[in-house]
């Protein structure tokens, strides 16, 4: 089973890949309206060591897309939680990105990461996070 949903989150990640053209960064526009920020919503900081300040529309939850901000107010990545159960369960996903389609974004890499639970999300998850930085400015920027 566990093959099977690495499988399907590999597949998720190259499919959203292209959902996002690539971007350098440097993006400091404000969220999309409907976005809110994620410590406003459930009981998180305001800022994410690894994933930055979050906004997400909370109509969206809880896959998401959530976008992170670095401390410069730079939109620097777009992360969706995908649960452990939804994958094991075959569900699809056909309009990830949806919201934030407009927002002409360039991708720089995809990560995807194992989260035991936290606030707002409490089952076992991925995250699968689309980085519009580089991995070096990801290491420099997002402690």
């Amino acid at each position: 089973m566990k093959s099977i949903s690495l499988l399907v989150l590999t597949v998720v990640a190259l499919l959203l890949a292209p959902s996002l053209p690539a971007q350098t960064g440097g993006n400091t526009a404000n969220p999309p309206a409907t976005f809110k920020k994620v410590s406003t919503l459930v009981r998180l900081p305001d800022w994410l060591p690894g994933l930055g300040t979050l906004y997400v529309d909370p109509a969206s939850l809880p896959a998401g897309p959530y976008l992170g901000y670095n401390h410069n107010g730079e939109l620097v990545n777009v992360t969706y939680m995908i649960s452990s159960k939804d994958l094991d369960q075959h569900k699809d996903w056909n309009d990830l990105g949806q919201k934030i389609a407009n927002l002409d974004l360039k991708v720089d890499h995809t990560s995807v990461n194992f989260n035991p639970g936290h606030p707002g999300l409490q089952e076992p998850h991925y995250h699968i996070t689309q980085w519009l930085i580089t991995p070096t400015q990801v290491e420099q920027e997002m402690k």
